[in-house]
């Protein structure tokens, strides 16, 4: 079988050089093209020294993206970047998966309060799958473009759909304490992630008005069919990845903890990177992979339901979930390329 011709738009993040690190071993695809406006002529190597002998490729501007014959492109660029290449590209053959927030959110209206700039391309969202293969593997199959999902709403999402799916909790109280690592800020350099500010620290951030939280709740909607209110709070960890989310949850029936357990091994049956764990999970047991670990139990003294979702924010929270999305639209093993090993200790 011919493999799939791919590109990557957008080289200098950490989200592209963890798209380039995974495709590399892909067996079904190769990587024709990586651009880089910024960085233009240098090498893919240059940019990210650890790849040196294995991702030498020399990188192009995205002006030249007509030159090569691509199937897919994955969209490793900003928030409010994306919408403009959906834009001008809209036409082309290839399918597009955007890694950004520009086309997760329902409206044009929603994106705007919350990311608070203009959404220049909203004919792109209605077309947008939301790209979460253990709910919407179907559409995603038949989907020319792809939402990525965020790292935080992918932890809480995973967590809480079996719960809104059955029906079993209330919607308008629902607590997401969420923890992840500096990677999460992006690559380049702000205060928020200076050594001096995040070694030997820990704190909250985007109280009340974090742009996953409209995320998060679109979704739960989707999966409830009903409104749901959560309270989700980021805090940001002093480690380089990994997302550790604790959610809370008020059951609205009377609960058994082993009929709790059953209907998540049950609604995940066939979702390959979803552990349900006999004990709370670490970050440290999802490190480099693309699996989602899920711990769930009930608290009767409070008459509360807990979780513990943790996931790799690089790869099951974007490059390792994009290429899962790949792989089902092309129709190849959704495994493909992501056979990755927890790296622990």
């Amino acid at each position: 079988m011919d493999k799939k011709k791919i590109g990557i738009i957008g080289a200098t993040g950490y989200t592209g050089s963890e798209l380039v690190r995974i495709l590399t071993n892909h067996p079904n695809v190769e990587i024709k093209v990586i651009t880089s406006e910024s960085r233009a002529g240098e090498l893919f190597s240059d940019v990210h020294p650890f790849l040196q002998g294995i991702a030498d490729q020399k990188l192009v501007s995205i002006n030249e993206i007509d030159n090569y014959d691509l199937d897919l492109v994955f969209l490793a660029l900003p928030h409010g970047v994306s919408m403009d290449f959906v834009k001008r590209f809209n036409d082309k053959k290839f399918k597009i998966i955007d890694l950004s927030g520009d086309f997760r959110l329902s409206s044009q209206e929603i994106y705007e309060e919350w990311y608070k700039i203009p959404h220049i391309y909203p004919e792109g969202i209605e077309k947008a799958v939301f790209g979460c293969p253990e709910l919407y593997f179907d559409k995603i199959k038949k989907a020319n473009l792809i939402a990525n999902p965020g790292c935080f709403p992918t932890s809480a999402i995973l967590g809480l759909a079996p719960l809104l799916a059955a029906d079993l909790i209330e919607t308008d109280r629902i607590i997401i304490d969420s923890k992840t690592g500096v990677t999460g800020a992006g690559i380049k350099a702000k205060n928020v992630n200076l050594y001096s500010n995040v070694n030997d620290n820990f704190k909250a951030y985007g109280l009340k008005n974090h742009r996953h939280t409209i995320e998060i709740q679109g979704i739960l909607d989707s999966v409830s069919e009903k409104e749901t209110i959560i309270q989700f709070t980021p805090h940001l960890l002093p480690v380089d990845r990994g997302i550790l989310s604790t959610i809370y949850a008020r059951p609205t029936q009377k609960i058994d903890e082993n009929k709790l357990k059953e209907l998540y091994k049950t609604f995940y049956v066939n979702a390959p990177f979803v552990r349900l764990r006999k004990q709370e999970p670490a970050i440290k047991d999802v490190r480099g992979t693309n699996y989602c670990d899920l711990f769930v139990t009930y608290d009767k003294r409070t008459n509360m339901i807990i979780l513990v979702s943790v996931i790799d924010n690089l790869i099951k929270g974007a490059a390792g979930q994009a290429i899962q999305n790949m792989n089902i639209v092309f129709g190849f093993e959704e495994t493909s390329g992501l056979n990755l090993i927890p790296l622990n200790p």
